[in-house]
């Protein structure tokens, strides 16, 4: 048997935790002096105590905490269930960190207002160009999302035309279109090819067709090409050009250190409202 404070020293908790553990039923001491009223505990309560900490971690209520350990759930019952919670309390993070990068994004757009160059844009001719892609669907435009879908994206396309024996003829390029009413996107994940190269069941071959194209480069990483996107806007505009279709960004030049990252960005676009 364990004093409270020896027990709680084993558990990791605080006595006045056990006390109120004690209070509400949950984990009363396997026994109490009479005379004393000096708590004592047992090492099998061990065991209890630390399903109740580990669910109250994950977010259950104590409510919750004392159903569960009351149903006398097996080990394997419970450690499904602290899987369950655990992926859940992952989303969710998941969902905050990219809310946080949005925000981010967005302040850094605010602070680079009016500072690039209206004479960066050049408006020029671009061929047309066969390319080999692969597409997949992600949740918004914000780099957020489209980060992890078009990076695996570019390494699975770049694996089935290397496996299938085709080089790539040029940089990389992406465009998106607009998917359903929720805000998705699909993103194209494409590589140039020779005209020898036909579709394949491992990627498909289309042809982009030849654009005027606005284009303006993007130093860096992509996560902070909403500035960049927003001057050409803001450019456009300025001298009465509209956009025509589907913008490309084109990668010119993709070093490991994402901060030495070259991009075109192309939109295409007529003069006239």
């Amino acid at each position: 048997m364990f004093g409270i404070g020896d027990f709680a020293r084993r558990g990791q908790v605080s006595v006045r935790m056990l006390r109120h553990y004690d209070a509400i039923g949950l984990l009363p001491p396997a026994f109490v002096d009479p005379v004393s009223g000096y708590r004592s505990y047992s090492a099998a309560q061990l065991a209890r105590l630390n399903r109740l900490v580990a669910l109250k971690d994950l977010g259950f209520t104590l409510q919750q905490v004392g159903a569960i350990l009351d149903e006398r759930v097996s080990p394997e019952e419970l450690r499904g269930m602290l899987r369950l919670r655990r992926a859940e309390l992952a989303a969710s993070v998941a969902a905050e960190a990219a809310r946080l990068a949005q925000v981010e994004a967005r302040l850094r757009a605010i602070e680079s207002e009016g500072c690039m160059s209206a004479a960066d844009v050049v408006v020029k001719p671009v061929p047309a160009v066969r390319v080999a892609e692969l597409r997949a669907v992600a949740e918004g435009h914000e780099p957020a999302f489209i980060g992890p879908v078009v990076g695996p994206l570019f390494a699975e396309l770049a694996d089935r035309l290397s496996a299938a024996g085709v080089t790539p003829v040029g940089p990389g390029i992406a465009y998106y279109e607009p998917t359903g009413d929720r805000g998705a996107v699909t993103v194209h994940a494409a590589l140039p090819v020779g005209a020898d190269v036909a579709a394949k069941r491992a990627f498909e071959v289309v042809v982009l067709p030849a654009i005027e194209a606005a284009t303006l480069v993007h130093q860096g990483s992509m996560d902070d090409v909403m500035p960049t996107v927003q001057a050409l806007g803001v450019w456009l505009e300025e001298h009465g050009y509209r956009s025509t279709g589907l913008p490309r960004e084109v990668y010119l030049d993709v070093p490991d250190d994402v901060a030495g990252w070259v991009t075109e960005l192309q939109e295409p676009v007529v003069r006239g409202i």
